[in-house]
């Protein structure tokens, strides 16, 4: 498996089109390029953490969206489907 910080960019460019560029199946190119699942997990849970933290600051979640570079429906979703509060976070 390919180190993280060893994976390549595909430079906005898609699988498909790499891998006829490079003779490669689209599936390879996206396992080169992807970001390891709990990795991608980990991050998502922190956005939605501070999605949860600056609303109950009074943010509104079209500002919340605007300052962590998201969409409200990201913003709406996190809330939405955020666990019951518990004591450990």
């Amino acid at each position: 498996m390919i180190a993280y910080d060893d994976r390549l960019h595909r430079g906005g460019r898609t699988a498909r089109d790499i891998a006829e560029q490079t003779g490669l199946s689209p599936r390879q190119v996206q396992s080169w390029t992807s970001e390891p699942r709990t990795t991608y997990l980990a991050r998502a849970h922190e956005r939605r953490k501070k999605i949860r933290a600056l609303r109950a600051t009074g943010l509104s979640m079209r500002a919340i969206a605007t300052q962590l570079g998201c969409s409200v429906g990201t913003v709406h979703k996190a809330l939405a489907y955020a666990p019951a509060a518990t004591s450990t976070e």
